[in-house]
């Protein structure tokens, strides 16, 4: 577990986070509770957050985290089947789940007057979860369904899996969120029961509740719903295989009848956002929105899609909430008339330019402002706030590195922009991917 967890967990006690809007406290049992006092309008989103994703399945079972996520809708010992989400409706509100490989996290978005109904819910499927036979086999085939809409019918996703697989050779990050189909039809209930007994406890969770509410009172109605809880005292450490140097460059081709638009990707490793040491993801946060952002602005946009016309479509991509290196990313999509090859050629020339020439700093003075006014309309919206501190903490963060995160990105100069480029952009260690409609081997010569 975490720093911030550490220290709530065995110090017992009643904290208050940097932000005065923002209220951290721990119950008894180990479940972080965070309050994001917000009272513009009475509403309140309440979410509850696992420390667990699919990169902690074990192997072989892909996808059982997402599974377990479908499941977890299913009844209890005090409700039936669909009964929470039905509740909720009549209530006037909504819900829903989402897994990502480090966290798992449910939610609800309702009047604040509604907030204990919500508690008394989750908390109850917290510990009490039941499942037959039946609602197993029946939500296998759901997720089948939809990895077959998402996933198999799509093949600019198939290609992104691939790549993903490509780029991560032995971090489980490579295996999709979903899971592999050969393994989602071995899937059972013994599998889902042993991975919700193991992960989901409160001293495995995080409370999050942003809104209309008072922070005392949050705190105590946490106490009577998810206080009586009993903590897991085995949950295991989050312990990942880390990725081998890469010492070539690695390039795929995925070619099939379906695609309508050909586009070139490439790929690096890069390091995530670490507690206190936040620097190098920030320098990486502002590099992809000098490459790769506004497209009349960015440095990408302006070279291909405006100057040269050697792309409809340019970006950079680069997300540092992960516990473990995440991705900086290169996508151009060509015109008609130019293939890949040269659409590539192209790329790899703007990137050699922008190393040569630098950043314009009237340019970057703009981008740091949009993106602190970015930030800044981001706060409007509750359920973004609580999200963004979900994922977070559920990633190693904490409470203060969320809140000191504006004032880093805005410590980015120039050079340290150019220098995460220089240390970014090395051919050997990228990952290549062109992604076109099925040809034969006499066209594509």
């Amino acid at each position: 577990m975490k720093s911030l967890f550490l220290v709530l967990l065995f110090a017992g006690t009643i904290g208050t986070a940097t932000a005065a809007d923002v209220n951290v406290f721990s119950l008894d049992n180990g479940m972080e509770v965070l309050v994001l006092e917000d009272h513009r309008a009475p509403v309140v989103v309440h979410m509850v957050w696992y420390r667990v994703g699919a990169a902690d399945e074990q192997p072989g079972k892909s996808g059982i985290a997402h599974f377990l996520e479908h499941l977890m809708f299913k009844g209890t010992d005090e409700m039936e089947a669909g009964e929470l989400s039905a509740v909720v409706n009549q209530n006037g509100g909504t819900d829903n789940a989402f897994t990502s490989w480090d966290y798992t996290a449910y939610y609800q978005r309702v009047a604040a007057d509604r907030l204990d109904l919500m508690m008394k819910m989750e908390a109850d499927r917290m510990r009490d979860l039941q499942m037959t036979e039946g609602d197993v086999a029946t939500e296998r085939q759901v997720v089948l369904e939809e990895r077959s809409q998402r996933i198999d019918s799509q093949p600019g996703s198939l290609f992104q899996e691939q790549r993903r697989a490509a780029q991560y050779l032995n971090h489980p990050y490579g295996i999709p969120i979903i899971g592999w189909r050969h393994e989602i039809v071995q899937l059972n209930r013994e599998d889902a029961f042993a991975f919700y007994r193991r992960y989901y406890a409160p001293n495995n969770a995080i409370l999050i509740v942003s809104g209309d509410v008072d922070p005392q009172e949050v705190l105590a109605l946490a106490r009577q719903h998810y206080g009586p809880l009993k903590p897991s005292l085995d949950i295991p450490e989050r312990f990942r295989p880390q990725e081998p140097p890469q010492l070539s460059e690695r390039r795929m081709t995925f070619s099939d009848p379906r695609v309508s638009q050909p586009y070139v990707t490439r790929s690096y490793l890069a390091p995530e956002r670490d507690s206190g040491n936040q620097e190098a993801a920030a320098r990486l946060t502002m590099l992809a929105a000098v490459l790769g952002g506004n497209a009349a602005t960015s440095v990408l946009g302006r070279k291909l899609q405006f100057e040269s016309q050697k792309s409809v479509y340019v970006t950079a991509f680069y997300d540092g909430i992960s516990m473990d290196d995440s991705e900086f990313g290169l996508v151009t999509v060509p015109p008609p008339d130019l293939t890949l090859e040269q659409a590539e050629a192209a790329l790899d020339q703007a990137i050699a330019e922008f190393l040569v020439e630098g950043i314009d700093p009237d340019q970057f003075a703009r981008i740091k402002m949009q993106i602190r006014a970015e930030q800044i309309y981001g706060e409007d919206d509750i359920g973004s706030r609580a999200q963004e501190y979900g994922m977070a903490l559920t990633s190693g963060l904490t409470v203060a590195d969320v809140d000191a995160w504006p004032d880093v990105l805005q410590a980015v100069t120039e050079d340290d922009v150019m220098q995460a480029a220089r240390d970014i952009f090395d051919q050997k260690k990228a990952v290549t991917g062109w992604i076109m409609p099925l040809q034969t081997q006499e066209e594509s010569q």
